[in-house]
């Protein structure tokens, strides 16, 4: 028994030498977000997770679950927040643990994604996430702080645009439109001040909803309006650009913080690159979508001064929303402490014209 004993011990010890020097230090990382593949949100996510692997000799086995595979958002951002999933890409619905993540997607701040991008690298990005641990004054906590998740990136989904039956010249024109709108308080509340009677309606339901007129249009950016033929139930497209939907990758805290020093600059190289893959790739999706929905045999439009000058109006209503400590006498719980300088800083990176 005794030679049995040792002739197992010596095999298991030659077969561990054997065995690739990762192996026994693999880790599998799962990354967890809403939209299919084709989207730019899992274009970021595979990017991010062929990056990872190259550049730690695959020692991280990223496993990327798109679509709600892993739940609806709200499901796998309380996953990651828990520590079950490492990480995910979520849009605003990251607000409810710190106000100040709604504001990436304040309607009518960014001119174009060039503009965003350079307001996203030159330091908005910081302001809105909230200063480092132990820090606090005007900004507050920071997201890590009240979610015990870290951003890793910023990066666009896209401009949501008009797609309506009718076509859009003015203002007037969008007037009482029944469009739907995300079920999401800031969305809801620009819609009104456009004087559009918003409809909140499940996206999945959308294109029945235009199929039976429940609905006269909405609004979404290029990808959907193309991956979901939005344009063949409302064919006149308004490039409106009002919302910037942007996305970000978070990570689970104790996670991240649990690994090595370069194991972590690994993990920040791979989120960057990812982020830069995905505004490329909005980038090249806006160049094609007028080609695209004009030879479908929809109509794509691009409105008039005073149609952009009244999208900016109601857009800066909005924004009472960040900035007021109290909303009709009550406790405004979207209120952001730094909302004034977010604002002035993300408009200072408008180009000159």
């Amino acid at each position: 028994m005794k030679r049995l004993a040792v002739f197992m011990f010596i095999f298991a010890l030659a077969a561990a030498f054997a065995a690739p020097s990762f192996a026994a230090d693999k880790v599998v990382v799962k990354i967890a977000g809403s939209k299919p593949d084709g989207n730019p949100q899992t274009i970021g996510m595979r990017t991010f997770a062929k990056r990872l692997g190259e550049l730690s000799n695959g020692k991280y086995d990223v496993q990327v679950f798109p679509h709600n595979q892993l739940g609806k958002e709200d499901n796998y951002l309380t996953q990651t927040r828990n520590g079950t999933i490492q990480m995910c890409c979520v849009g605003p619905q990251s607000s409810r643990f710190h106000p100040a993540m709604a504001m990436f997607e304040t309607p009518m701040l960014y001119e174009d994604l060039d503009h965003a991008h350079r307001a996203m690298k030159g330091g908005v990005l910081e302001l809105i996430i909230g200063p480092a641990k132990g820090q606090t004054g005007k900004f507050g906590q920071s997201f890590v702080e009240k979610s015990g998740m870290r951003v890793l990136n910023a990066y666009p989904i896209g401009f949501r645009h008009f797609f309506t039956k009718k076509p859009l010249k003015t203002m007037d024109d969008v007037k009482g439109l029944r469009m739907r709108v995300p079920n999401v308080p800031l969305y809801v509340k620009f819609a009104e001040f456009c004087g559009i009677s918003g409809q909140p309606i499940n996206y999945v339901d959308l294109p029945s909803a235009l199929d039976q007129g429940t609905v006269d249009g909405g609004d979404s950016p290029f990808g959907d309006i193309l991956s979901d033929h939005l344009y063949e139930y409302a064919p006149q497209i308004t490039i409106s650009g009002h919302i910037l939907v942007l996305q970000n990758t978070l990570i689970n805290e104790k996670f991240y913080q649990a690994l090595p020093d370069q194991d972590k600059e690994w993990f920040k190289q791979a989120a960057y690159e990812a982020s830069e893959a995905v505004w490329a790739e909005c980038a090249r999706v806006d160049r094609e979508a007028r080609d695209i929905i004009t030879k479908a045999g929809g109509t794509v439009s691009t409105p008039d001064k005073a149609f952009f000058d009244a999208l900016f109006k109601a857009g800066e209503k909005t924004w009472a929303m960040f900035l007021n400590e109290t909303i009709d006498g009550k406790s405004n719980p979207g209120y952001v402490p730094n909302a004034r300088e977010i604002l002035d800083a993300a408009l200072s990176f408008k180009s000159a014209k």
